[in-house]
């Protein structure tokens, strides 16, 4: 794959800020080999995502940040450039439950995911020998129901060592504290197993199982304070009927699960998802 640049902006919305961005770019040899715009009319703000040839500019991303400044300071941008070829750093936690982890495991080991998974962190040592198969540290980490934030200091330090830029939690069946997603805000997703805002919380398929509905899905999103009220990366159903059984639902819905998950791993390392108050642009 040939490494690009990735140049993601939010702004509010105006004339001539397309254009502005292409001179720029033009101007230093920039080769665009995708562009992705949106415009949010109801709250005013224009989002962009370009990628561009690293061997096409002269710019180093250093370089490109001081260059770009000017421009990102006229418009009022939030703005991030980012290189391909600097794999993102992710850590993955999880319980008992290994479906959403080997699936991810598996696709790092094939390098689909264009990340380097660093380290596993998980309260259980069920899923120990899978992670260690793939060469990658497990951390096992208990978590005393009546001292919870001993055990999250210990995560913490663990994720501070690491210099993550993305906590994945792949069925990790605890709640993060508060302090947890200050320090990591917009770099912890979640994958939850119901099609939310249906059914937040525990037991989502029992929920859906004694509502009789005829879809189930799940939610991949950020994690913040607010349990399950992050802002939504990506989503799927399945349609299940009157004759599935909750273990059914189970069964069907872990296959959503993992697809859904791996999904907005890929959005996220690839810099395609855009923050904007407690929504997401995707550009996927």
């Amino acid at each position: 794959m040939e490494r690009t640049f990735r140049l993601v902006i939010a702004c509010p919305d105006g004339v001539g800020i397309v254009a502005k961005v292409s001179n720029f770019l033009a101007n230093y040899n920039g080769w665009i080999t995708e562009a992705s715009h949106h415009a949010d009319p109801k709250v005013g703000w224009f989002f962009m995502r370009n990628e561009i040839k690293a061997s096409s500019m002269p710019l180093d991303v250093e370089a490109f940040k001081i260059a770009f400044s000017p421009i990102a300071k006229e418009y009022g941008m939030h703005w991030k450039i980012s290189d391909s070829g600097q794999k993102k750093r992710l850590v993955l936690m999880a319980s008992k439950e290994s479906h959403c982890l080997a699936d991810l495991l598996h696709r790092h080991h094939d390098d689909e995911l264009n990340a380097d998974i660093v380290a596993v962190i998980s309260n259980h040592n069920d899923l120990r020998r899978m992670v260690e198969w793939h060469d990658i540290p497990f951390h096992h980490v208990p978590v005393d129901k009546d001292n919870k934030q001993q055990s999250f200091d210990q995560v913490s330090e663990i994720l501070t060592g690491l210099d993550v830029d993305l906590i994945v939690l792949a069925r990790y069946m605890q709640i993060l504290p508060e302090n947890l997603c200050e320090t990591y805000a917009g770099r912890v997703i979640n994958i939850h197993h119901s099609f939310l805002p249906s059914f937040a919380g525990a037991r989502p398929y029992h929920q859906a199982y004694d509502r009789g509905v005829k879809l189930i899905g799940a939610t991949c999103h950020y994690v913040t304070e607010k349990l399950d009220e992050g802002p939504i990366i990506d989503q799927d159903v399945i349609r299940v009927g009157h004759n599935h059984t909750i273990e059914d639902m189970v069964r069907l819905g872990r296959d959503v699960e993992k697809n859904v998950l791996a999904r907005g791993v890929r959005y996220h390392v690839e810099d395609r998802v855009i923050i904007h108050e407690n929504k997401t642009v995707v550009f996927s």
